[in-house]
């Protein structure tokens, strides 16, 4: 099968389970709310009473997914990129039923794969970071068929495994039901992407109106009134000390980012009443806000060249005026609606009426937020878990379409919850104490560049995680969600700190193995990835060296310096805070870090790779997201294939080797490094290749490995290669490893 084929394939059919197998478990199919990671002190027995709402809420998150994706017609406009920034939908239709599967094998929950083909292909994809694969050519995407079948499939055995699995409470992020958990709540932020990108879908290849059943017709429900809107003043909200951050032993699942601490001390500020109307951001228009260039930031002006924008993404010019795209209907511009905008058009809009006001106009930063959150009375105080109802237009809970800005009064304030997704200024950086989970480090830290905005609040589709006071998404700030703006104003001078732009990698696992990478060498030994690519290079032929593989490539050293003898190399790592900083090299920046030198004081780094005269490299280094045991089919026809220090990190290791050598040319070569330091905490003891006794004999790793490969490579050469990694000024680590080259029989 073509590796750049677009057309999907129907070679493969999972028996599809029958259509009401969960039928009481998914009902009701909204509002649904977060589950608890605490015990119900009612619960006579609280594990099963636990267990009974994780299949629950797991049944019917994957029900009403299934119900988004009913809406679409037919197939083909699965494969359509109706969104360029994102995947045609056959990819989100997959991607969270895979995540489930993806993330329980990491965490070694489960002994065994279903798909594993469609789970390398639709593991990574959300965002537009330069390590995602966006290029439609290097997918062979399955049908819609398959598709529906694998998640049915997924769905009875996610099932069995709850059912199964060990449980205790509270739930804590080391337990599979936490990975559940992580599972429902990707899914929910995909419920709510999946409909922005079917916004963008022509009409006509949506089911709407009478095609819909009742029940369709209730869950899709499309607000219709619209009038004009109020004036919308500035309310005065006064001086406050916020806290942000989630405790860690909140009663609800969290994102990462979400947990930490920080403390921020707001001078008094006053905020609009209302969201901004799309009556008041159409007197913007008029008054020339997308010619006007000096209301743009250089981004936004950047983004304006490029997109020749004119108005809003969801309004469409008909007869001389204009018209509202909601998810299911076409209707006049609603005046007292939300316009729904990005953030550099928010952006923009600030600056006009700051121009016509004569005010310090802005958009809030993340604590003003919580400052108008913390002014909401009563019972709409309460967090998601604990509604009656819904304070405002979320949850599912009135519709699935924008409402009218004066619609749901909080207090002072209207739509502070709900509605639409606010645009802050606040660039996306973690909390002091942020740690990333395992099994899911990729779900923030590629956001932690400065260019993604957080975004608060929720819209009208926002359930689960989403709908908590203590939920971080951010997007990039040419990006569109259902989102628009509130504006502030502050007193000139007495504005709230934002994160600046110079970002420091903080990560203290990152910062050890970037001065490893890229630091001076200690105690005399040389650095390690250059040693290794020296020591490989006199084995590959000078005519064989077009395409390499550096698999487990950390922060990107042993890629970069492959580079100067290959045309092209792939640098694949698990971790997406290891590819972020070799990325962010690569794109001629420069990564600051510190290094401990003893107690609690440290010494600043930074690197570039001009210093490093590996500049003109790295245009040739393909950086990228991946699991060394289960790579996408389009990584192959290497000459090379470099796994540094890998072999005892893999969770299977013999599948590994077994599967690599098909990624290799007929007489390629496999250069294998390793301390051989095998451990129960990323390899079962079962699995291990070597460092063991079998039969009573011991069996080294090297004899593992030639084992395994004898029968396709030929063994070549073998040496040792010493490393030091630098934990203080006076505290090292000096390891050996051994390089152990091999060749693919022609």
């Amino acid at each position: 099968m073509s590796r750049t084929s677009n057309k999907p394939h129907r070679d493969r059919h999972a028996v599809e389970a029958p259509a009401d197998r969960f039928a009481t478990l998914s009902k009701p199919l909204a509002p649904t709310k977060t589950v608890l990671i605490t015990a119900d002190p009612a619960a006579a027995d609280p594990v099963a009473a636990k267990r009974e709402e994780l299949r629950r809420a797991f049944h019917q998150t994957c029900e009403i997914y299934k119900r988004l994706f009913t809406l679409i017609r037919a197939d083909g406009s699965y494969y359509e990129r109706h969104e360029p920034l994102r995947h045609p939908l056959i990819f989100y239709f997959a991607h969270p039923a895979v995540f489930y599967v993806n993330k329980l094998t990491a965490g070694r929950y489960i002994p065994a794969r279903l798909d594993a083909r469609l789970e390398a292909m639709m593991a990574v994809g959300v965002d537009e970071m330069s390590w995602d694969d966006l290029n439609s050519a290097h997918y062979d995407w399955p049908s819609v068929a398959t598709v529906r079948s694998y998640r049915a499939a997924m769905r009875e055995f996610i099932d069995d495994f709850i059912q199964s699995m060990p449980l205790s409470l509270p739930i804590t992020p080391d337990q599979p039901a936490w990975v559940i958990l992580m599972g429902i709540e990707h899914e929910r932020i995909h419920l709510e992407t999946s409909s922005v990108i079917m916004r963008m879908m022509p009409l006509d290849e949506l089911r709407t109106g009478d095609d819909l059943s009742a029940d369709e017709q209730r869950l899709w429900a499309m607000h219709q009134r619209s009038g004009e809107p109020p004036a919308n003043e500035w309310l005065p909200v006064a001086a406050t000390t916020v806290r942000l951050g989630k405790r860690s032993d909140d009663h609800t699942y969290g994102w990462d980012n979400e947990y930490g601490s920080e403390e921020v001390d707001l001078p008094a500020f006053r905020a609009a009443r209302q969201l901004v109307s799309n009556a008041e951001f159409l007197t913007f228009i008029d008054d020339g806000g997308y010619r006007d260039e000096s209301l743009w930031t250089e981004e936004g002006r950047g983004w304006l060249h490029y997109t020749r924008a004119e108005h809003p993404r969801f309004w469409l010019r008909r007869d001389g005026g204009y018209v509202q795209r909601n998810l299911l209907n076409e209707m006049p511009l609603p005046r007292d609606w939300p316009v729904e905008v990005n953030c550099l058009e928010a952006q923009a809009y600030c600056a006009w009426l700051a121009r016509k006001t004569g005010e310090n106009v802005q958009l809030p930063t993340e604590a003003h937020w919580y400052a108008l959150r913390a002014t909401l009375p009563g019972d709409l105080a309460a967090d998601q878990p604990f509604w009656r109802t819904a304070p405002g237009n979320i949850n599912l809970e009135h519709g699935a379409s924008s409402t009218p800005v004066d619609a749901f009064p909080q207090g002072d304030f209207c739509d502070v919850v709900g509605n639409v997704w606010q645009w802050t200024r606040t660039p996306i950086m973690p909390f002091k104490g942020f740690e990333v989970h395992p099994l899911y480090d990729d779900f923030s830290v590629p956001t932690f560049d400065g260019r993604h905005n957080l975004i608060k609040g929720g819209s009208w589709v926002s359930t689960g995680n989403e709908a908590l006071i203590s939920a971080r998404y951010a997007f990039r700030r040419h990006f569109f969600q259902h989102a628009g703006l509130r504006t502030i104003v502050e007193e000139p001078g007495n504005e709230a700190a934002t994160e600046g732009s110079r970002l420091y990698e903080t990560d203290q696992l990152v910062t050890q193995y970037i001065e490893f990478h890229f630091g001076d060498p200690a105690l005399g030994v040389p650095n390690f990835p250059r040693a290794c690519v020296e020591r490989t290079m006199p084995h590959v032929a000078a005519d064989r060296r077009d395409r390499c593989l550096d698999i487990g490539c950390s922060v990107g050293r042993s890629a970069l310096e492959l580079a100067r003898y290959f045309r092209h190399v792939d640098a694949i790592d698990f971790s997406a805070r290891f590819i972020q900083s070799g990325v962010r090299l690569q794109q001629g920046g420069e990564v600051l870090y510190e290094v401990p030198t003893e107690g609690e004081i440290t010494v600043s780094r930074s690197v570039s790779l001009d210093r490093l005269g590996l500049g003109e490299t790295a245009a040739r280094v393909n950086f990228m997201q991946g699991d060394a045991c289960n790579l996408k089919e389009i990584f192959t026809h290497y000459d090379l294939v470099f796994a540094g220090n890998l072999i005892d990190r893999l969770y299977e290791p013999l599948l590994f080797l077994e599967s690599i050598r098909s990624r290799l040319r007929p007489g390629g070569v496999l250069v294998i490094t390793s301390p051989y330091t095998w451990l129960e905490d990323y390899t079962p003891k079962a699995k291990w290749l070597g460092g063991i006794r079998e039969a009573g004999e011991p069996l080294t790793t090297f004899a593992g490995l030639e084992r395994a490969l004898s029968p396709h490579f030929e063994f070549i050469h073998r040496e040792d290669i010493p490393f030091v990694i630098r934990e203080t000024a006076r505290k090292h680590q000096h390891t050996i490893a051994e390089m152990t080259v091999w060749r693919k029989h022609c």
